[in-house]
């Protein structure tokens, strides 16, 4: 219970750099050599511009009123345009500030102090964060297979997980596409996660912001599996390049009441998603789907080469590679492999931000920079493994 000047030891064990323990250099490598290149593969983002007439530009011609805010639950048209291109009642969808907004909007509704989530890992970075602003305690289950290319066999999903769950535990997170590794899961192995989940009384929560992008097997949304357990986060800033746009959204059960509690949390977190981004959301489902076709390939390619210069198999999806790095850590270990990167203008996130038994691994993202531009600093860390 802090008193001033102390706070939330809940909030300050939270890393502040999660992406990068170097980044800040960049300012400074900036204005010492303004023509350098950088390479930023530790934040994942996309070097694409959304479709033409999807673009925050393009909104010069709506009418006065989308600096107003909007309804808290997300526009009506762009709810509708979700409905209807996901075949749900409206009323399970909440429009979100990003995915992110609505994972913590979920969280905020299952958790009680103290309460439990496995996040199976490795995992999206800040995922343990919100677990931990939201009171909950966050538990790695090593999960995914590292290095990518093993499967876990559907059979062993109990023996994986149970060895981690308490009387504590309330819900198990999950995503697929899988961020970092690049592994999507099969049906068999969603059945397996949801069987458990069903044996223990726990809440889903499906994190599938790389849906669009699953390139060795179609991907298998965790809804259509155990309907009545799963809250799926979804997101506009990887299927079309609106990351700054923050707009996502998430669909829950049909069971409506858990909707209401959602709402509750993300109304008082946040009131609502900024209404020009949303347009331009509802834009792009009706309009961008020559732009994700041409995405998923531009990716998949990116990938490709990226695994190739590493020495790794493909990405099964998503825009992540998980690298193991451990034969080039010195008595410094990864905070001094970072300093190494930053010295030859690459930026890399610690695997640990991934997974607390991840320390020896980085994480690149083969999207966040044009293909030429990646493809080099996929070679600088090519070059510090060899």
């Amino acid at each position: 219970m802090p008193r001033h000047p102390a706070l939330s030891p809940r909030i300050t064990t939270i890393p502040a750099g999660v992406f990068s323990t170097v980044a800040h250099r960049i300012a400074a490598l900036k204005r010492a050599h303004p023509d350098i290149t950088i390479y930023p593969l530790h934040i994942g983002d996309t070097w694409r511009e959304p479709p033409a007439g999807c673009r925050l530009q393009d909104l010069v011609d709506q009418p006065a009123g989308i600096h107003r805010y909007g309804p808290p639950l997300g526009q009506p048209t762009l709810i509708q345009a979700i409905a209807d291109r996901r075949g749900v009642d409206p009323r399970r969808i909440m429009v979100s500030v990003g995915a992110t907004g609505g994972l913590s909007s979920a969280l905020g509704a299952l958790l009680e102090p103290g309460d439990q989530v496995m996040l199976l890992a490795p995992y999206w970075p800040l995922i343990r964060g919100i677990v931990q602003t939201r009171g909950g305690m966050a538990v790695d289950v090593p999960f995914f297979a590292t290095p990518p290319g093993a499967e876990p066999l559907p059979e062993s999903v109990e023996d994986r997980l149970a060895p981690w769950l308490t009387k504590r535990t309330v819900a198990l997170y999950l995503n697929s596409p899988n961020n970092p590794t690049g592994r999507v899961l099969t049906r068999a192995e969603l059945d397996a996660v949801a069987r458990f989940a069903r044996r223990h009384d726990l809440w889903l929560l499906a994190d599938e912001v790389y849906e669009d992008f699953a390139w060795a097997r179609p991907h298998v949304p965790l809804a259509s599996v155990d309907p009545d357990r799963t809250i799926a986060a979804h997101s506009f800033s990887k299927a079309y390049g609106m990351a700054g746009n923050r707009v996502g959204f998430v669909i829950g059960p049909e069971d409506l009441r858990v909707m209401a509690q959602l709402r509750k949390v993300h109304m008082h977190a946040s009131y609502s998603a900024p209404v020009g981004p949303q347009i331009c959301a509802e834009r792009v489902l009706r309009q961008g789907g020559d732009w994700l076709v041409s995405a998923s390939a531009a990716y998949r390619q990116a990938g490709e080469v990226a695994a190739a210069a590493l020495g790794l198999p493909p990405p099964e999806g998503g825009t992540f590679l998980f690298v193991d790095v451990s034969s080039r850590l010195d008595e410094r270990g990864m905070q001094g492999f970072q300093e190494d990167a930053i010295d030859r203008h690459l930026l890399v996130a610690p695997g640990s931000s991934c997974g607390r038994h991840y320390a020896s691994c980085v994480r690149i993202c083969f999207t966040s920079a044009p293909p030429e531009q990646m493809a080099a600093g996929v070679e600088v860390l090519a070059g510090m493994l060899r």
